[in-house]
């Protein structure tokens, strides 16, 4: 059905969608019939701005007939969400009719402001009309309103009388319930035979059904009246889009016309000067293909005569760049179907070949003599192969290298013990078969040379692996650098292609038509490459190019048995894609590294070997600190120069050496310890003459040299012993023991200088020796040991007081040799310098033990004697004179020994005791300070013991403060 909105009439179509405005000279014209807008645009007809052509429009001419669809169908298209007023989106699409029209050039865009004024002037107007209309309406419109309310309600009413079952969506009478209740036959009798009751029954159905039918008609025969004038409106723009379609057919059999014309006259000639000149590319580029065949057919000979002279990279080059060729250029030529394959197999071959070729340049080289020049053998053989296995990606040629090194490292342990023993005649290889038999049979002097000549072996060893592998890792990291090169060049490549114009997709949509029309003999592939091609000037035929590359491979690798770097530079640009990656590279410098560490520990675990096969019946133990010391320093040597060498701290050897300094400090300290034992044990006691070489020691040791002077010979001119050992200006009365006893630790000091990495040990066995040295001289000593040991009949106050003075000399070098250690530990390891606080406070105990042995003696002789004691004369008495005498022997004893601040502080000790024995005794004889002649007498004895105490040397200025010995009056 027709819509019932009225629509405006059609505007004629113009180019673009673009309606220009019609201008009608005259005044007055007559109101043209109004008709439906059309959805799709027109088709431009004669009139307007030009013919153009349309691609939809037939070839014959159309007429009425040609009409597929009726106006009712093409009017309520089924598609449509809602009803439109145009049916050529049934041919066309929907979206045909959603194209947005173009606002026109030629009318002005109006806006609500340029209505503003008359708005303003029409306002007061419209609101006294409006007033108006609602005081008295239109008779009319009144009428018109009931009349169609009438006519409305009237219908309402017909179709009231209609059943709603007909009006439902889902009516149908296939359906048996719908169809029983249409026509009811169950009120009919089906007895058989018709009655009068049922043909009346029947009757009344049918007219009830053709009311029904009427009611119908007429109210679609009413809705029909009222849209009769858009239905007509509807036939009015058919009519119109008729004669538009003739003129557009019109206009599209003229434009046919003249491109027929301009095709005839302007295109066939140039077109067939193009099919020539196409021809001619496609015969260029056949000869081209044929240069290209010939040349890939020469691969395989060029091949063989490359590897004949082992010029591996040359001839992967070419059977990459042949491959290369064979699937772009050459793809599915049948010739060559198996060429591919075989060239597949022969660089698997050359793979073969060159790993071969490698494992044996490394036997050469690591075998030959170490002594050879040049250090790296055919060094550009060497950089051929490594350039072709990097090519190949083949990444584990360094695990064959580290093999062949690690048998050149036995068979230089070997050959340097089998020169050794040709020039011992003592050694019988018959009999002595056995390497580590052999080297135990030498004599250390013997054996030590033969071990300087493993480790001058082994850094010439490791000169030349370092040499070896700086010219493999030059030859990755020029790899390397050339795939950063190839990287910038790309990257910059990128960057100026896309800064250039390329050329327009209208361009080369014009080239593709071009080839589309002169398709004979070429493909439309070709022909859209040729367009792409043609706009970039003076670039030469790709295929020429390559067959020139392959012979330029083949010529110019055949044509030396060397490469340049700057040719192996261009291969592996040409070649790039087979070759490994930044990071695989990478890799393989970081393992070149770890091979030349692997190198360093395997020539230390050899010398491991040999260092263990002599101490293996335990001959490095009973060396002498002077050959474990040159044996020490040749072997830090040797770790410094290969840490030098290889940038890396092997700690095998080190271990070793360690593991035996262990047992020689053991042995060492077990040796001082013997010594120091028996010294003490034949030591009578005795103040000892000090030699000049223990005074210089001593010298030396204050001058901050801690270690052991050189032996002098002795002559005419040397200086005599000295009575007493001079240290930082004091004198000390010493015992040959403790003489010794610094000559043995400044030789723990010597060997902590020479073997550093013993000194934690060393340090631990020199304070056990300090220890042993304090304990067993008390126990002869404090202990009397001595009497039994030695033979001694007592021990004196002297003996007490040299012992004395020798702890003091012990505990003054305690510091220096706590501060020499420190030196040589770690800050780690400073824990272990607390023994010598330990030692120092032992010995200061053992000390202040003596000290007061020493006062015991007399306080013993004091309360003997003064036990005895009477006041009375004569004066003075025998046993203040007995008390003097002592006390004279007394410091006779021990003043030489001691020095004077520790002898007054004795004394003073001593008098305290005495005076202590003889306030008893006075305060037991009654005698107290009362003026008496008791007192008298008592003063006279103390007056005397006063004068002979003053008497004695370094006393004479010591308070005895002897009135302490009276009790003091309550």
């Amino acid at each position: 059905m027709a819509s019932s909105h009225r629509s405006s009439p059609a505007p004629r179509g113009g180019r673009d969608g673009i309606y220009p405005k019609e201008r009608d000279p005259s005044p007055h014209r007559c109101r043209p019939i109004r008709s439906l807008p059309d959805v799709c645009p027109k088709e431009p007809t004669g009139e307007g701005r030009g013919l153009c052509p349309s691609v939809v429009a037939e070839h014959d001419r159309w007429t009425v007939y040609s009409s597929k669809v009726n106006l009712p169908a093409a009017l309520n298209d089924p598609r449509l969400a809602k009803r439109e007023s145009d049916f050529f989106t049934k041919t066309w699409g929907l979206d045909f009719a959603e194209t947005e029209v173009m606002p026109s050039f030629y009318l002005p865009n109006i806006t609500r402001e340029h209505f503003g004024p008359y708005l303003q002037e029409m306002a007061q107007r419209e609101r006294i009309h409006e007033r108006c209309k609602t005081i008295c309406p239109n008779k009319d419109d009144v009428d018109a309103v009931s009349s169609i309310t009438t006519n409305h309600d009237k219908s309402r009413a017909e179709l009231e009388q209609v059943p709603k079952i007909f009006m439902k969506p889902e009516f149908a009478l296939e359906d048996p319930a719908t169809f029983n209740t249409v026509l009811p036959w169950s009120h009919f009798n089906s007895a058989g035979g018709k009655s009068s009751r049922d043909v009346a029954s029947s009757k009344l159905l049918q007219e009830k059904l053709s009311h029904y039918l009427d009611v119908v008609e007429v109210s679609i025969a009413r809705q029909i009246s009222l849209r009769s004038e858009a239905f007509f409106h509807a036939m009015s723009s058919q009519h119109e889009l008729q004669d538009r379609l003739q003129e557009t057919q019109r206009a599209v059999a003229v434009l046919r016309g003249r491109t027929a014309a301009i095709d005839r006259v302007m295109c066939q000639g140039p077109l067939k000067a193009l099919r020539t000149a196409l021809t001619r590319n496609n015969c260029v580029k056949l000869h081209n293909k044929l240069k290209l065949m010939a040349a890939v057919h020469q691969t395989q000979p060029t091949v063989q005569l490359l590897l004949s002279t082992s010029e591996f990279v040359g001839a992967l080059e070419l059977i990459s760049t042949t491959k290369e060729v064979l699937q772009q250029e050459l793809q599915g030529i049948h010739s060559f179907r198996h060429l591919g394959s075989q060239l597949c197999e022969l660089e698997k071959l050359i793979d073969k070949m060159m790993v071969e070729d490698f494992s044996m340049y490394a036997r050469s080289d690591l075998s030959r003599s170490l002594q050879d020049e040049p250090q790296v053998l055919e060094k550009e053989r060497l950089e051929c192969l490594v350039f072709g296995l990097l090519r190949q990606r083949k990444l584990d040629f360094l695990d064959i290298y580290s093999d062949e090194m690690i048998l050149a490292a036995k068979a230089i342990v070997t050959q340097c013990v089998a020169e050794s023993v040709l020039h011992i005649e003592e050694i019988d290889t018959e009999v002595v078969t056995k390497l580590a038999d052999q080297m135990r049979v030498m004599t250390f002097p013997q054996w030590f040379e033969l071990l300087k000549n493993v480790f001058e072996s082994f850094l010439l060893y490791l000169q030349r692996i370092k040499a070896t592998l700086c010219v493999i890792r030059n030859v990755v990291l020029e790899v390397l650098a050339s795939n950063q090169k190839i990287r910038l060049l790309e990257e910059a490549g990128s960057g100026a292609a896309g800064q250039e114009d390329s050329p327009g997709p209208s361009a080369l949509q014009g080239e593709a038509e071009l080839a589309y029309l002169t398709h004979e003999g070429l493909f439309i592939s070709d022909a859209l490459n040729d367009a792409q091609q043609n706009q970039q000037a003076g670039v030469q035929d790709q295929s020429s190019v390559t067959g020139s590359r392959i012979q330029a491979a083949g010529c110019d690798s055949a044509s030396g048995p060397t490469e340049t770097s700057v040719s192996r530079e261009q291969n592996f640009m040409s070649g790039e894609n087979m070759m490994p990656t930044d990071l695989e590279l990478n890799r393989v410098i970081n393992n070149i590294q770890e091979l030349l560490y692997s190198a360093s520990d395997v020539s230390h675990d050899r010398c491991v070997k040999v260092l263990t096969a002599r101490a293996k019946d335990g001959s490095l133990e009973r060396l002498s600190s002077a050959e474990f010391v040159c044996l020490s320093q040749a072997v830090e040597a040797f770790v410094r120069d290969t840490e030098e060498l290889c940038g890396r701290r092997s700690v095998s050897l080190r271990g070793a050496l360690q593991s035996q300094a262990n047992r020689f400090v053991h042995r060492f300290h077990e040796e001082r310890k013997t010594k120091l034992s028996l010294l003490l044990d034949n030591e009578r006691w005795k103040q000892a003459e000090v030699p000049a070489e223990f005074q210089d020691l001593v010298n030396s040791i204050a001058d901050g040299r801690i270690t052991l002077p050189e032996r002098k010979i002795p002559g005419p001119e040397d200086r005599k012993p000295t009575e007493f050992l001079l240290v930082n200006g004091q004198k000390y009365a010493v015992v040959g023991t403790v003489l010794l006893l610094i000559r043995i630790f400044l030789e723990y000091c010597q060997c902590v200088n020479d073997i550093p990495s013993i000194a934690t040990d060393m340090l631990t066995r020199l304070s056990d020796l300090l220890k042993h040295f304090n304990s067993r001289s008390c126990q002869l000593v404090l202990g009397a040991g001595a009497l039994q040991v030695v033979g001694l009949k007592t021990i004196t106050t002297k003996n007490l007081a040299l012992a004395s003075r020798c702890l003091q000399l012990v505990v003054h070098y305690i510091p220096v040799i706590r501060a020499h250690f420190e030196t040589k530990l770690q800050p780690k390891q400073f824990s272990v310098l607390r023994h010598f606080d330990h030692i120092t406070k032992d010995y200061n105990d053992h000390i202040a033990e003596i000290s007061a042995k020493l006062v015991a003696i007399m306080d013993s002789l004091f309360e003997k004697v003064l036990s005895k004691y009477e006041v009375k004369a004569p004066m003075p008495s025998a046993c203040f004179r007995n008390v003097c005498k002592q006390m004279a022997k007394m410091h006779e004893a021990i003043s030489d020994l001691l020095p004077e601040e520790q002898t007054q502080m004795l004394f003073l000790r001593i008098n305290a005791s005495f005076k202590l024995h003889l306030k008893r005794q006075l305060a037991r004889l009654g005698v107290v300070n009362d003026g008496g002649p008791q007192q008298g007498l008592v003063v006279v004895d103390v007056a005397f013991y006063t004068e002979n105490m003053a008497a004695l040397k370094s006393l004479e200025r010591l308070d005895l403060n002897m009135v302490e010995i009276w009790e003091q009056k309550r």
